[in-house]
């Protein structure tokens, strides 16, 4: 599975540089313009990657595979070809910062300089990640990384979708992505408060914070539901996507108490079903 996973992976990044060059290639504009459409559509499918990179991390047990050293360590390529998705997460994280500086060079705007804070931003929270699952540190910095992360994500999609619209404006009239932003801090902090390798238990009344962040993970994503279900038929998409989720986020659960070192492929469908709800949510409204 790790195996296929790797190769996956690597058709999924020469195909996020692939399309990129196609877009430049193909764009009405000419010279710079042309590069920087090129590299919007690369930066947004690199960042999509890397979600799902992380999810690959957590599903396959490799969260600490290199320690807290951060963030590279001397072999990290060696390990990154023989297959560590966390290598290959650090080395892809690199690709998405390079391109965010490039943008900013060839373009310096509002919505390439938010794209570069946040990349960086996203990145010196990486090491805290390591803390968290470790047990040094709370696990709300978890969370932080995965909005953080999804914060790039956006970012580089809106310029896409809707360019030439400020990010935090669109970021806050997109009431159908809050819930959702929401769910996914709820998420990294459930990780977090697990801890690495660790079960989180069954439960019917939580009885301590690890039940307590799955509760709140789990009231949200039903408000994620709610919301698409009130807006409809605004998101029909992302409203049947979501509901799925919850199934996909109950078996889940029991993946993670059953094999908590590594629960599996069905992290990463999980972590695909919310860049999916994204996507969809902003495509809608283009």
């Amino acid at each position: 599975m790790v195996r296929a996973v790797r190769l996956l992976i690597a058709a999924l990044v020469v195909g996020a540089v692939a399309v990129g060059v196609w877009r430049a290639s193909t764009a009405p504009q000419g010279g710079i313009a042309a590069l920087v459409s090129g590299l919007y559509l690369s930066e947004t499918v690199l960042a999509g990657i890397l979600i799902l990179l992380g999810s690959l991390v957590e599903g396959f047990g490799y969260g600490l595979s290199l320690g807290t050293r951060w963030p590279y360590t001397r072999n990290i390529l060696v390990l990154m070809i023989q297959g560590d998705p966390e290598a290959a997460h650090r080395v892809v994280a690199t690709l998405v910062g390079l391109i965010a500086v490039v943008l900013v060079f060839l373009a310096p705007n509002s919505a390439t300089i938010n794209g570069l804070v946040l990349v960086v931003i996203t990145a010196l929270l990486g090491i805290g990640t390591l803390h968290v699952l470790s047990g040094r540190i709370p696990s709300f910095v978890h969370g932080i990384h995965g909005l953080l992360a999804y914060g790039v994500f956006l970012c580089y999609l809106s310029c896409l979708v809707v360019p030439g619209v400020p990010f935090w404006s669109y970021l806050g009239i997109m009431g159908a992505l809050h819930p959702l932003l929401l769910t996914v801090f709820l998420g990294g902090m459930t990780t977090g408060q697990r801890g690495f390798g660790k079960p989180i238990g069954p439960f019917y009344m939580p009885q301590r914070a690890a039940h307590w962040a799955v509760a709140a993970h789990i009231l949200s994503a039903l408000s994620v539901v709610a919301t698409l279900g009130w807006l409809m038929p605004a998101y029909p998409v992302a409203f049947y996507v979501a509901v799925g989720q919850i199934a996909v986020g109950f078996l889940l659960f029991h993946a993670v108490n059953l094999k908590p070192k590594n629960p599996g492929i069905i992290v990463a469908l999980h972590q695909c079903m919310v860049i999916a709800m994204t996507v969809t949510i902003v495509a809608a409204v283009r």
